[in-house]
């Protein structure tokens, strides 16, 4: 059997009565982009400090390439850690920075420099090495950071939120950079985030954590359009619960249902007509226009899902507006449509109105009821 990047097996974390890690076995394989994502307090931090050596389970193994590493020290392991704070040299130029570590391990100084200068490039920051610290932008020093980790070609490299003090915008460019990186120099990263943007943008599979657990591991598709837990649904992304006798009445059957916003389209009910005789026109779909629909304002086909009810709220994001509907079956539901022609004066004369709800039974999944 090939011998994975990573391999934990029991892995527990007890700090006093609590156990900040209850039991974790993951697999991680060679060369991947894999993300271990969770709130505050869920234990993915903790998972990484250990796998770096920092830390020491409380019970459990720890594999590296096939060798087990539980009771080896940091310097021993054939890893790296880049953290939220770059704690670059301010006094030294960036190829002395990344070229540091190889120093204290006394490598040549000629291939030091060789070395150091190969892995800025690597990270787009190819002739930079006689600047310092303080000339570059947070990006910048962020990938300096990041090269300084690579010029030790580790195996595995492991990233504790590495992005977050960047502002969005640079963050955003940020995540496809790393992604990019990673893919060209074809070493194994684990990434560590409370972002769910973050880990779907840039992970070949992810690891969910609650709680000093983990609740799924999947793709970012597997982990987005079919959650296994309702702790899944709910915290990656935004997701709609359909429970109890709501669900009964929606969907057919008793348990707990995940629809996502965006799979939800919002019909506009028609008003009663004033002469009896007058047929009643067909609603019209909201593409947050007002504009109709023809093909969704068909009847109901089998395999769609409908549920009516009260517009309670209306938010409108720019490209988009989210819909908070009340259900006449009971709760409530999100929806959300790009907003194709339309204006936050539009939309907030939705609010109050009476819709329909349709989505493609599809997209419609059940998720074991929370534990």
């Amino acid at each position: 059997m090939e011998a994975k990047a990573i391999r934990l097996q029991g892995l527990r974390k007890a700090f006093g009565d609590t156990n900040a890690v209850a039991g974790v076995d993951l697999e991680v394989a060679d060369g991947e982009f894999f993300s271990m994502l969770g709130p505050s307090g869920s234990g993915k931090t903790t998972v990484l400090r250990m796998i770096a050596g920092f830390e020491s389970p409380t019970e459990g193994r720890i594999e590296l390439a096939g060798q087990e590493v539980t009771g080896l020290a940091p310097f021993e392991r054939d890893v790296h850690t880049v953290f939220q704070d770059y704690a670059l040299f301010p006094h030294m130029t960036l190829e002395e920075n990344v070229a540091y570590g190889l120093k204290v391990r006394k490598v040549p100084k000629a291939e030091r420099l060789v070395r150091a200068r190969k892995a800025l490039a690597d990270v787009r920051l190819e002739g930079f090495g006689r600047r310092r610290p303080s000339q570059l932008s947070g990006g910048q020093r962020q990938r300096v950071a990041l090269a300084r980790a690579l010029v030790g070609r580790p195996r595995v490299l492991l990233l504790d939120e590495p992005l977050g003090a960047l502002d969005l915008k640079l963050r955003e460019q940020m995540q496809v950079e790393l992604k990019a990186i990673q893919r060209e120099v074809g070493i194994t990263f684990v990434f560590v985030t409370h972002d769910q943007e973050e880990a779907l943008t840039m992970s070949d599979r992810i690891a969910v954590f609650n709680q000093g657990r983990i609740e799924q591991v999947g793709t970012p598709a597997e982990i987005y359009e079919r959650p296994a837990t309702a702790f899944v649904a709910g915290f990656v992304g935004t997701s709609n619960l359909i429970e109890g006798a709501s669900a009964e009445q929606i969907v057919g059957a008793p348990g707990t249902y995940s629809i996502r916003p965006e799979k939800i389209l919002v019909i506009a009910e028609p008003a009663e007509p004033a002469d009896p005789a007058e047929p009643v026109k067909d609603a019209e779909a909201v593409d947050a226009g007002g504009a109709a629909d023809a093909d969704a304002a068909e009847s109901a086909e089998p395999e769609q899902s409908t549920a009516t009810g009260t517009v309670a709220e209306v938010v409108y994001l720019g490209d988009a507006t989210r819909f908070l509907v009340d259900l006449d079956a009971g709760g409530r539901l999100t929806a959300l449509q790009q907003n194709l022609d339309t204006s936050s004066e539009d939309v907030a004369a939705l609010r109050g109105t009476r819709v329909r709800l349709r989505w493609h039974r599809r997209h419609t999944f059940q998720v074991p009821d929370p534990r």
